[in-house]
């Protein structure tokens, strides 16, 4: 980036928390020519211990955020999104917002997947709910790249140093290392225990006390070196280009994954979600492909499992909205490892005013948790062998004026050091077979296998 637009904005930030009236102090400039993965991995090099990446299914939307010049944080069990739809509403307040600015304050996290589950150390600061607005935001939408700088007024020396630091760097080549570390140890959590958990689970099931659970389970590898969370960013935006990416980042330690499944979508009176469970591995040709696809659509078990999803958001949306549209039968997602039945939802004329109340109702849906929900986490806790933290919970963004899109963090796993745990799970009914399932978790569990190059992408 010139030396000149650099030291324009260096001025620009300075004068600008000098005079601001309110707390904070935002400045928005139109940038071009830029890489988000590249800026993603420039970050810690410049000081900024906080990063996020987050890319829409299409790429429309990409949001890339360094630092932290505001967060919300809580441990609340009971009336965490409530807690941190106050703290947005409180923030899209206090921001000054001056330059090219289209698009209001920006939060970006996420939450626990059972805030009541014990955290255990491997997820130590993700807590039950943290949003951060970033010091440095760049938000590309259908093409257009912005850069978007928040501080608070009267201050921020240090961090616009650290802004200096990152425009001088912007626009260089990302310096990856050559080839991924070696995996040096694989360790899997408790695959007999998990096995039993099934099997215990598919009794309840059939016994009547309640009629899906999702169980998941962990995978644990150590490399010969850190793993590096651009590059490995670098890799699912090739291997998976049909899903959310996204990546959080704290102090080093990185929850990271590309999930298929969106969660909600609220853009003014409009919201929209996607309808997703039974899955199948896709074939080693055309016609197996095609065979297994058939399969998937006919088979009873997969669509039981998908109808338990699609019966829960119809009713929430029917709840909240004028009107709701989705087709009458499940669509085939086909994804480079796997493909799902699929149902999109559309509602018009949505009556809640922040995409938040929509997450706080439709998490967990029954393709992440099961149903009756309250009796399913009730078997999650007392039979799934994991932590699952901020696995299988929504992940996203919410701006000040309510609207935002969460994806449902699958497909996913967390970096740190030379360490990665992977997570996968799997919808358990009357009809399931543990031996199955546990293939099934093998499956979903390959887009991070891949892009950690411990198997080959084929």
């Amino acid at each position: 980036m010139a030396i000149v637009f650099q030291h324009k904005i260096q001025q620009q930030l300075q004068r600008l928390a000098a005079s601001a009236a309110r707390p904070f102090v935002s400045w928005t400039e139109p940038l071009e020519d830029i890489d988000p993965v590249s800026f993603f991995m420039q970050g810690p090099a410049c000081g900024f211990r906080e990063r996020f990446f987050w890319s829409d299914r299409s790429g429309g939307t990409i949001l890339v955020g360094l630092g932290s010049a505001y967060a919300v944080e809580t441990e609340e069990k009971g009336g965490r999104f409530h807690y941190v739809e106050q703290e947005r509403q409180r923030w899209a307040g206090q921001v000054e917002r001056h330059g090219e600015a289209d698009m209001p304050p920006l939060l970006f996290g996420g939450f626990s997947f059972d805030p009541h589950r014990p955290r255990t150390s491997v997820w130590r600061g993700f807590p039950a709910g943290k949003l951060i607005a970033p010091v440095v935001l760049l938000s590309v939408r259908n093409g257009r790249a912005q850069l978007t700088v928040t501080l608070p007024a009267g201050g921020g020396e240090r961090e616009i140093e650290r802004i200096g630091r990152l425009l001088g760097r912007v626009g260089e080549p990302a310096p990856f290392s050559a080839a991924l570390p070696a995996l040096v140890a694989d360790e899997e959590e408790e695959k007999e225990r998990w096995l039993a958990a099934v099997r215990e689970a598919i009794t309840s099931i059939r016994a009547g006390a309640l009629d899906k659970v999702v169980l998941a389970r962990a995978r644990r590898l150590r490399f010969s070196g850190k793993m590096d969370a651009a590059f490995v960013l670098t890799r699912l935006r090739e291997q998976q280009p049909f899903a959310y990416l996204f990546a959080f980042e704290q102090d080093g330690r990185c929850f990271i994954g590309a999930s298929p499944e969106q969660l909600v979508q609220k853009e003014g009176e409009a919201c929209r979600s996607v309808c997703l469970a039974g899955s199948a591995r896709r074939g080693r040709t055309a016609g197996e492909d095609e065979q297994l696809g058939a399969w998937l659509q006919a088979d009873s078990k997969n669509r039981e499992e998908h109808q338990f999803v699609v019966h829960m958001i119809r009713r929430l949306f029917s709840s909240v909205c004028e009107t709701v549209e989705m087709p009458d039968g499940p669509q085939l997602l086909k994804l480079p490892h796997i493909q799902h039945l699929c149902t999109p939802v559309v509602g018009r004329g949505c009556r809640e005013p922040s995409v938040l109340h929509l997450v706080e109702m439709m998490h967990p849906t029954p393709a992440l948790g099961g149903t009756p929900r309250e009796r399913a986490m009730e078997a999650i806790r007392a039979l799934e062998p994991l932590d699952r933290g901020w696995y299988a919970a929504p992940i996203g963004w919410v701006d000040g004026d309510g609207n935002g899109e969460w994806a449902v963090a699958i497909r996913s796993g967390l970096l740190d050091g030379d360490k990665a745990t992977l997570f996968a799970g799997c919808g358990i009914v009357a009809h399931s077979s543990p031996e199955s399932e546990y293939e099934e978790t093998n499956v979903k569990m390959a887009p991070m296998l891949s892009a950690l190059g411990v198997m080959n992408d084929d």
